[in-house]
């Protein structure tokens, strides 16, 4: 896997991505050839040809990534699959056509488009079956064997099987041995995959080592240099952007790259956060009466909703929201999360919550520096004190400020429950982690995403 922004990703969905710009570039490319032919060189130069191909390809890529053509979990169905993928030129066609007659000066000498998207669909149809067809081959795969026989080794052996993009075969792994799970039958075991599939990697999911680690085995298969061992926490950041709170040990922390942070990202980081926060109430002040009128028209009570939340380094501060739920609605329940169909919520209410509109308000949080505008979401006082006796290293998602969207924001759902919060947690402590401005942009790119498709947060 490769790392960037502080994100790994599979070598292979860089590859698709790669490959398919190249394509689209190429087809276009090809298209002004075969139209001005002699001529083309002008066009190019002379009528920001250039500048025009690589615009609609830089556009193509994003509406791959807006119907979720690079992500594997959506594109199981190979039906809906292809349709989506077609549907990109026929939205691309009516769009450049629009562009064109609303501003001739865009589309100028009758620029091929037309063709370069007839070209560019059937090279990427081509190319799409090629890869899906490529990537089930068994000498493009690495080979792995999972040392463990637990939870934790099925529940990996599980995710490894289920994301073929990965390019992992898992041949072997001591949850299928037969026998007790002795030093000698995992070593001899592990000896017998290495000998008959030719391994690659080695992971460690073990929860006993002290008895059943064959050590000599590995060490032997280390030296030898052509398999490589890794711990399973760690690979399992890799493949789900998460640090799993189970059979993590403080040591992996202390011992673990990350959980660092300089006084100059700080200082970046907060000058960001305010001019960010400065930008989006100005763009949003249009919007702001609008939305007060609806709620008042709404509900009675007032517009906004103020509420403590607990910030960095476990301050307590007060966070504002537009009114999503009728006046004094905790009156008799106390502090409660709220449900996906809870009877506290306004119409209104509910319109700014898918929307996401009811945040505006905590741009003012951000530009006070209580909040980030990217951070673990905020938890209440209340619930803070119970989670944090309920889930373990609950505290080091304080060691930040809270933020308007998240890594944990844009990969779960709304989470109204002690299992949420812990599944958040370790989106959370991958941020903490991982954080760095390159995180900030990317989490920032899904968020837009994540907020038009009515998805999580």
């Amino acid at each position: 896997m490769i790392r960037l922004f502080n994100v790994y990703y599979s070598l292979r969905t860089l590859i698709l991505v790669v490959v398919e710009a190249l394509l689209i570039w190429a087809s276009l490319y090809l298209s002004t050839v075969l139209r001005f032919r002699e001529d083309h060189y002008l066009v190019l130069h002379f009528e920001y040809g250039y500048y025009k191909i690589c615009a609609v390809t830089i556009l193509v890529l994003l509406l791959s990534h807006w119907f979720d053509l690079y992500n594997p979990v959506q594109s199981a169905d190979k039906g809906e699959f292809y349709f989506r993928l077609l549907l990109i030129p026929g939205l691309l066609a009516l769009g450049l056509a629009g562009a064109g007659a609303t501003f001739p000066r865009l589309i100028v000498s009758n620029f091929p488009f037309a063709l370069g998207l007839l070209i560019m669909t059937v090279a990427l149809l081509g190319w799409r079956s090629a890869y899906l067809w490529l990537a089930q081959k068994p000498y493009f795969r690495e080979r792995v064997y999972v040392l463990g026989n637990g939870e934790r080794a099925r529940r990996l052996v599980r995710g490894l099987q289920e994301r073929w993009e990965l390019g992992v075969d898992v041949v072997g792994w001591t949850g299928a041995m037969e026998g007790a799970p002795t030093r000698e039958n995992i070593a001899s075991h592990l000896c017998e995959a290495a000998k008959s599939h030719g391994l690659h990697r080695v992971i460690v999911a073990m929860q006993d080592r002290r008895e059943t680690m064959p050590m000599q085995q590995l060490l032997q298969l280390r030296l030898q240099g052509a398999v490589h061992i890794e711990e399973a926490t760690s690979l399992l950041e890799k493949i789900s952007g998460k640090i799993e709170l189970e059979q993590l040990y403080p040591s992996w922390i202390i011992y673990a790259q990350g959980f660092h942070f300089s006084d100059a990202f700080r200082l970046v980081r907060l000058l960001l956060n305010f001019t960010i926060g400065l930008t989006g109430l100005i763009l949003s002040a249009p919007l702001i009466p609008l939305i007060a009128l609806a709620i008042r028209l709404d509900s009675s009570g007032s517009v906004l909703y103020r509420q403590e939340r607990v910030g960095r380094g476990g301050k307590v501060f007060n966070c504002y929201k537009f009114r999503t739920m009728y006046q004094d609605a905790e009156a008799d329940s106390g502090p409660t999360w709220a449900g996906d169909d809870d009877p506290r919520i306004t119409r209104v209410g509910r319109i700014l919550r898918i929307t996401r509109l009811d945040e505006i308000p905590q741009l003012w949080c951000v530009m006070k520096g209580d909040m980030a505008f990217v951070g673990p979401r905020p938890e209440r006082p209340e619930f803070v004190e119970w989670l944090t006796r309920e889930i373990p290293y609950y505290g080091i998602r304080h060691l930040v400020r809270p933020g308007i969207t998240g890594w944990a924001q844009i990969n779960y759902k709304y989470g109204n429950s002690a299992e949420d919060a812990k599944e958040k947690l370790q989106y959370d402590l991958f941020y903490i982690k991982n954080a760095s401005m390159g995180l900030d942009l990317l989490i920032l790119f899904q968020t837009v995403k994540t907020v038009l498709h009515l998805r999580g947060m």
